[in-house]
């Protein structure tokens, strides 16, 4: 009887990690070329407001590549991920920088990549334990192998949120600026690229002196890395 018990048991975690495989894939598959249209940050953030009784309205439209301006895709990489078209998913050269840092003492900074954060932001809920880090690893390894690096660029831009409640670099744009995410011009974008560490306290419209300061560092990164036409290697 035990060892029965035993058996259904197994069979029954080896069917439900069959069936997480199967679906974790189909889902990352169907979303290479579906839109985007929510996340589970915006479903955690609207019930985050429900249970305070401050119900947030979620801002967010869908823009496909062609449609998002230059200035932001570089910008955005240039703050967040330098090394996006060359690493598979993980930066191990920032990962190992952040590990020192934090073994001497310092601050203990991230080291995520954008097709990470893509991962997280898409498919998972906050948190820092080890089964969402595991999670967020699968997720990340499942974009990199099936989506091209414009496609995670591009999800990113559209789910990130800039403002509490503000997701996608079309609202964004509109919310902040009031253009569409096409006509973004260099400051708007590394001004949007900016307050990503902080988007809900940060203003891109009224930058105080830390984000004038990063954006303006931005604006040079951009340039290091070439102009637009670093966004040629995705």
């Amino acid at each position: 009887m035990t060892q029965d018990w035993k058996r259904k048991a197994l069979r029954g975690v080896l069917l439900g990690l069959v069936g997480f495989v199967a679906l974790s894939i189909g889902l990352v598959m169907l979303f290479r070329v579906v839109p985007v249209f929510g996340s589970m940050v915006m479903v955690e953030r609207k019930l985050e407001s429900w249970t305070a009784g401050e119900p947030l309205d979620i801002q967010h439209q869908w823009r496909p590549w062609a449609e998002l301006s230059g200035h932001a895709k570089l910008a955005v990489v240039a703050a967040e991920d330098q090394r996006f078209p060359r690493h598979f998913g993980f930066d191990l050269t920032e990962m190992r920088r952040a590990w020192e840092a934090s073994r001497d003492g310092g601050r203990l900074r991230g080291a995520s990549t954008i097709s990470q954060q893509t991962a997280k932001n898409l498919f998972l809920w906050s948190g820092r334990s080890w089964l969402r880090k595991g999670l967020e690893a699968w997720f990340t390894m499942l974009i990199e192998l099936i989506w091209p690096k414009q496609r995670i660029l591009e999800v990113y831009l559209n789910i990130v949120e800039w403002d509490s409640g503000v997701f996608g670099l079309e609202t964004a744009a509109q919310h902040y600026f009031g253009v569409g995410a096409h006509q973004l011009t260099e400051v708007q974008a590394s001004r949007l690229a900016a307050i990503l560490p902080n988007p809900r306290e940060w203003s891109a419209s009224r930058p105080g002196p830390r984000t004038e300061q990063r954006s303006v560092w931005i604006r040079q990164q951009m340039r290091n890395l070439g102009g637009q036409a670093y966004l040629e290697q995705l």
